[in-house]
């Protein structure tokens, strides 16, 4: 069994009942599995697999729809909201022949083929993502809709008048929520680079994490989601990623900052004296991006709801080009970023509502 030092440190260390399997089907939506732990469980799991219905996934047809599931154990971690101790992993999908080749479409699988193809054509060794996560938390939302009558209702506990960006205490009501949220994020591995209110004033927050590779940065955008979901229903408030939950109030995004390292692990996208210090490997890259734009939306903004945001006068980009500091644009390029390393652009358009693995690769 692969795993690493702090992997083998939480089985050895603590008493471990449950291991629980997470997949992420088409949609982007998180499935799990659970097992009663033991060793001879764990190594049956890393050698056969566990079999699964793909057609539930949407990977498979029904008639054809037998599939093995393998943990990864290098993104173990231990879930804070189980009652029963349970280490939770994501897990990569094989085929059921004889050889248990991994399935061509695993979205996981997809993402490190995405690497592979980025090495192999000599592009980069390695591609970084830093995701920003916005989001509203509510008190309630109702909604009906049947012959006699048709409404939604949503309830806010903050009510102030004017723009909610970075906006201080006693207006920002949920500090403490988003403190304990980022605890959990450090917990789970996922390195948090601050958190704030953002400018919808009915309970928009933010939270942006590290950079990271590919396949960890679209892992981590799913466990994101997956601990804000589960704590804010601990504490019987509502959250939502929808990119435009509210008329006439900020919409969410999920603004991608985004660039390429070589073997070396240096930036590929600077240039000194270049147009915002980028070299022409960059503006080619925004271009081919800026090129397939539109077409990106289908994998970006899979939702209805995500067009709502995308409007002028409220900060979200749209127009299909790129600028320094201009958040009208799909493709900003941040003018406050002096490390060399950190050289990059932000792609502006997509949502949480998307597929990760698909988005990023």
């Amino acid at each position: 069994m692969n795993m690493s030092d702090k992997v083998k440190k939480i089985f050895e260390t603590e008493d471990i009942e449950f291991i629980d399997l997470k997949v992420c089907d088409l949609h982007g939506r998180l499935h799990h599995l659970s097992l009663p732990y033991s060793e001879a469980v764990l190594k049956k799991m890393m050698t056969e697999g566990v079999g699964f219905d793909g057609s539930s996934y949407g990977f498979r047809r029904v008639e054809n729809s037998d599939m093995i599931m393998k943990p990864d154990l290098n993104t173990c971690m231990i879930d804070p909201f189980r009652e029963a101790k349970t280490i939770s992993c994501f897990t990569r999908v094989f085929n059921t022949d004889e050889q248990n080749t991994p399935y061509q479409y695993d979205l996981r699988n997809m993402a490190l083929e995405a690497e592979r193809l980025l090495q192999k054509y000599g592009i980069a060794h390695k591609s970084m993502w830093g995701p920003e996560f916005e989001f509203y938390i509510l008190n309630a939302v109702e909604f009906q809709v049947n012959a006699n009558e048709s409404f939604i209702r949503i309830e806010s506990d903050e009510q102030f008048g004017f723009n909610g960006y970075h906006i201080a205490n006693p207006f920002d009501l949920y500090d403490d929520f988003r403190d304990e949220a980022t605890r959990l994020l450090i917990k789970a591995g996922i390195s948090v680079k601050y958190h704030h209110h953002e400018v919808g004033n009915k309970g928009q927050q933010e939270i942006e994490i590290f950079f990271d590779d590919l396949l960890n940065s679209a892992d981590h955008i799913i466990l994101t989601k997956y601990i804000l979901h589960n704590l804010a229903a601990q504490k019987d408030l509502k959250l939502t990623f929808m990119p435009k939950p509210i008329y006439q109030q900020a919409g969410s995004g999920m603004h991608l900052h985004h660039f390429l390292l070589n073997q070396q692990k240096k930036n590929i996208f600077y240039r000194k004296g270049g147009y915002a210090n980028l070299n022409q490997t960059a503006l080619y890259y925004i271009g081919g991006i800026l090129k397939h734009a539109p077409a990106l939306c289908a994998f970006t903004n899979p939702t209805t709801n995500s067009y709502k945001r995308l409007v002028p006068g409220v900060e979200a980009p749209t127009a299909i080009n790129f600028g320094q500091a201009n958040r009208a644009s799909c493709v900003r390029i941040p003018r406050y970023v002096k490390n060399v390393q950190e050289t990059r652009f932000e792609y502006r358009p997509p949502d949480a509502t998307a597929n990760p693995y698909l988005a990023l690769t």
